[in-house]
């Protein structure tokens, strides 16, 4: 029907406490585009009880190439060219104020407005044959959505306006190496890894750590340490640890 939403470019997975988000734009390489911008938010509002959100691409070959060029140059006119940009920064914004952690599972190429939504994320896993940059400086932009400031806070202030001045695009190694990218997987090794990682985070305590990391008050931070040590959940896990010991001591005894 004329009007209707054609294709479905963000596809949301749950297994268990974990949620995928997955921008799926094979014709464009993922690109966002402004019906994306609706499809991530109204997806975002879907997952907020997840433990774990894990962002990605769909495919191997982008994890998002940045914002679809053909579509958004369309938009002629500062104001038309601001409100695109607060537009994304707001859901770039969801991702980083999200209570569980969030990770952007780089299965692909991450430039321009996808390394942007990249650095949104708490945790960057990375295939190792992908490139990531914040190229937008050749064509004569600058980022918008908020990744040059998450990037600073990264790599520190100059290492980030060298790498979004020059436009330089690393390869998964050296993001790694400069802590733009905290691990790398072997490519075949990829979806077990970030899903294993992802999987160990839904854990209870996690989101109080995240509240820790970001600079929870210490009153707080051990409030929160004494919520979880009279949980059930913390007692299972120690009788769950302590049993096995109990058994291979008594093994040893007799």
């Amino acid at each position: 029907m004329q009007g209707e939403r054609s294709d479905r470019s963000v596809d949301v997975e749950f297994d268990g406490g974990l949620a995928v988000l997955t921008i799926d734009r094979p014709h464009a390489r993922n690109a966002i585009s402004l019906d994306t911008m609706d499809q991530l938010n109204a997806a975002l509002d879907t997952v907020a009880d997840a433990r774990v959100l894990v962002v990605k691409g769909a495919g191997d070959r982008a994890f998002v190439s940045g914002g679809d060029l053909k579509e958004l140059a369309a938009i002629t006119t500062h104001d038309g060219a601001a409100e695109m940009a607060w537009r994304m920064r707001e859901i770039c914004d969801r991702l980083v104020n999200f209570p569980g952690p969030v990770i952007a599972a780089l299965n692909g190429h991450a430039l321009g407005g996808g390394a942007e939504f990249a650095t949104a994320a708490d945790i960057r896993l990375a295939a190792d044959d992908i490139k990531i940059g914040f190229n937008q400086v050749t064509l004569q932009i600058m980022p918008a959505w908020g990744g040059a400031e998450r990037l600073a806070a990264l790599v520190g202030t100059g290492r980030a306006l060298l790498l979004a001045g020059t436009g330089e695009i690393l390869n998964a190694g050296d993001a790694e190496r400069i802590g733009l990218v905290d691990k790398v997987f072997e490519r075949s090794r990829f979806e077990d890894g970030w899903r294993q990682v992802a999987q160990a985070l839904t854990a209870a305590p996690v989101r109080d750590i995240k509240r820790v990391v970001r600079g929870l008050p210490p009153a707080d931070a051990v409030d929160a340490f004494a919520r979880h040590w009279v949980s059930d959940e913390h007692w299972t896990a120690v009788d769950n640890r302590t049993k096995p010991v109990q058994s291979l001591d008594a093994g040893r005894s007799a």
